[in-house]
């Protein structure tokens, strides 16, 4: 779990170029019994259940303040579509702010300090709209989220739950009512944006040379723990922000 953890941290491309010139030449003297590279690769999925613990232990605790989004996790490029059969059985085709592709949607729920609150896994072609009810338990307050979320029923079962889903209206809709707060707030919905981009810029959550599902979902929730542990993460200041709409 360290080693698949810590190679989110490096500065290698590959996992396979970080094991045999990181670890098994840099750190042996900490893993006195490690394998081989392959055997390595073997036995990784036997990790994914005690990732996928300690993931959910280090999520961040509610503030009455979330926001969510979803992004796109291709698989592979559009063209070798029709050839790709590493996750046949898991994936599907979706389509996003660029168009479409094929693989999954990494869907997550964040606090106005960066942090994990929530996160989950889905085929491309789910509504972004369908894993909220159970991403959002044990979260009160408000949460904003962008047009794609709009939805009556989402909104009412949640509002039960004591917490207040916020959003831009299109056009041929009435207005919600909000507070300047609430509206200003909206406006730095952006920051799970950025959250999503340190996943894939900084602790490469996403790349197309994956050949096994349970090795991606290892890689995918190694990913996660090694944001969870960056000391600096984007946030926003709320103080400042309350000061401005007081």
């Amino acid at each position: 779990m360290t080693i698949l953890v810590f190679f989110h941290h490096s500065n290698q491309r590959t996992f396979k170029h970080y094991y045999q010139q990181t670890v098994q030449q840099e750190l042996r003297w900490a893993f006195p019994q490690l394998v081989s590279y392959n055997r390595f690769i073997e036995l990784m999925g036997e990790a994914l259940e005690l990732l996928e613990m300690y993931l959910t232990s280090h999520y961040a605790a509610c503030t009455g303040i979330a926001f969510a989004d979803s992004t796109a996790m291709p698989v592979c490029h559009n063209l070798r579509i029709s050839r790709h059969r590493a996750f046949a059985e898991n994936a599907a085709r979706g389509v996003s702010s660029v168009g479409w592709f094929y693989g999954f949607k990494r869907h997550i729920i964040i606090n106005e300090k960066g942090e994990l609150l929530a996160t989950q896994l889905t085929p491309a072609n789910i509504d972004d709209r369908q894993p909220m009810l159970e991403l959002t338990k044990g979260i009160t307050g408000k949460i904003y989220v962008d047009r794609g979320y709009i939805s009556q029923y989402l909104k009412d079962t949640l509002q039960k739950r004591d917490l207040c889903l916020l959003t831009k209206v299109r056009k041929n809709m009435k207005q919600q009512q909000m507070s300047d707060f609430d509206e200003a707030l909206l406006n730095k919905r952006t920051l799970v944006e950025t959250v999503i981009g340190q996943l894939k810029s900084q602790t490469q959550i996403q790349h197309t040379r994956h050949r096994s599902w349970t090795n991606y979902q290892v890689n995918q929730i190694a990913a996660l723990i090694a944001y969870t542990n960056l000391k600096k993460k984007p946030s926003i200041d709320l103080i400042a922000l309350r000061e401005q709409y007081k």
